[in-house]
């Protein structure tokens, strides 16, 4: 296993969004796996303590996968993202937003464009990842909100199940 895989977030607030690329001593199979498997997303999208709990998943497009996060002392965020297009190992995009238990949008809090393409290199896998909002200030309520530390602890954790061999 490498060290030191590539890791780069930018924001750009003039087009409204946030910008992740980040690297996995993986195959793009495992990769692709890692992001479209209910059972493998729920051991890794919440940031420790939080947990995923996946409660439907349809991946195909127009499909979506509506999820929990829940917190230590028993808080629970709801969200969905409705999945836009998909190409198999290469791409997929989805709209993702806040929403109660049934999958019902709250327009209290910002939705995005999530764009996620896959990049397989001689030994890793490079996932780039554009997320993209309709206003400034649903970005910045999204940044304000912990994104880039949960997130990063996210794909942290993605890590760790690729090093203990959990994904196969």
């Amino acid at each position: 296993m490498r060290r030191n895989l590539l890791f780069d977030f930018s924001v750009n607030k003039e087009k409204n969004t946030i910008h992740i690329k980040r690297e996995f001593d993986q195959t793009v199979q495992l990769v692709w796996k890692a992001w479209t498997d209910p059972k493998l997303l729920d051991l890794w999208w919440a940031p420790k303590p939080w947990k995923a709990r996946t409660k439907t998943m349809e991946f195909r497009e127009g499909g979506f996968w509506l999820y929990a996060m829940e917190g230590p002392e028993g808080q629970t965020h709801w969200s969905k993202a409705t999945y836009i297009s998909i190409v198999k190992e290469r791409s997929f995009s989805a709209k993702d937003g806040f929403c109660d238990e049934n999958g019902t949008i709250n327009s209290d809090f910002p939705q995005s464009v999530w764009e996620n393409r896959f990049f397989a290199n001689d030994q890793s896998t490079d996932v780039v990842i554009t997320v993209t909002f309709d206003t400034l200030a649903d970005l910045e309520q999204t940044i304000a909100m912990g994104f880039k530390e949960g997130f990063t602890m996210g794909l942290t954790q993605l890590d760790e199940l690729f090093n203990k061999g959990d994904v196969k």
